[in-house]
């Protein structure tokens, strides 16, 4: 029988198991094991008991909002001072997108170009 105090499920949580539980015991799995099972399936899909005080904290979805936008806001900020087109960004890019760089700008003879070539190319065109 499975460990743990189940007052922490909602009521839809324990309804969910129970369904599970006849499914698993209608297809022979014994009683036992198939109440073990329901609520495996129920915390792994709920993450466990939802009432107050369970265990494990959520987090309110206006804070994982705000969250991400910090996260975006400091990537750009980091971004910033490193242009795409500056000596060092260009340094460590591979040929392959150096050159669909040059290709979105249009450079001519950028096909038979080395990537030293490539670089001068794309920093000399802006």
């Amino acid at each position: 029988m499975p460990r743990g105090d189940k007052d922490k499920y909602t009521e839809k949580q324990k309804r969910k198991a129970e369904h599970i539980e006849e499914s698993y015991e209608h297809k022979g799995v014994s009683k036992d094991e198939a109440e073990s099972r329901a609520w495996a399936t129920v915390n792994k899909h709920s993450g466990g008991g939802e009432k107050k005080g369970g265990s494990g904290k959520q987090t309110p979805a206006s804070e994982k909002k705000t969250a991400r936008s910090d996260s975006a806001r400091r990537a750009a900020k980091t971004r910033e001072g490193h242009p795409r087109t500056s000596g060092s960004s260009l340094q460590t890019q591979t040929k392959e997108s150096l050159m669909k760089e040059a290709r979105s700008k249009n450079i001519k003879g950028r096909s038979s170009m080395s990537k030293a070539q490539l670089i001068d190319a794309l920093q000399k065109h802006g």
